[in-house]
């Protein structure tokens, strides 16, 4: 008759594996981040991503022909579009609880744009 095995006693048995922790990212320049309850973007060293409804749609720099930003024209609403080289343009919108907040989302993307856009062409 046989034994069920038993464990190793403590201390024995293959090693267990030590897991590296997760290095954060950390980008080489600004970041630009502005999100409500469905949508939002985000620009940073990577390049932009925009959320709708879910969907995430990332463009790496070398994807990106320009970008365009203004706010709509009736409510506090930001409007951002991303132009592929091959002309496909992506846009996504978001709503800023106040207006002085989608000020503040305007006055911050256009310097965090001009940092990765400036010079290119």
């Amino acid at each position: 008759m046989s034994m069920p095995p038993q464990p190793p006693p403590p201390g024995f048995g293959p090693p267990i594996p030590v897991q590296q922790p997760v290095q954060p990212h950390h980008p080489t320049g600004p970041e630009f981040v502005a999100h409500d309850k469905h949508n939002s973007v985000i620009v940073d060293s990577s390049g932009v991503a925009l959320e709708v409804n879910g969907y995430t749609m990332d463009f790496p720099w070398a994807a990106v022909a320009t970008v365009h930003f203004a706010p709509a024209p009736h409510g506090h609403v930001l409007m951002v579009a991303v132009r592929h080289p091959g002309g496909m343009l992506y846009e996504c919108r978001i709503a800023a609880r106040r207006k002085a907040q989608l000020h503040q989302w305007l006055a911050e993307l256009g310097p965090v744009l001009h940092y990765y856009l400036a010079g290119r062409r």
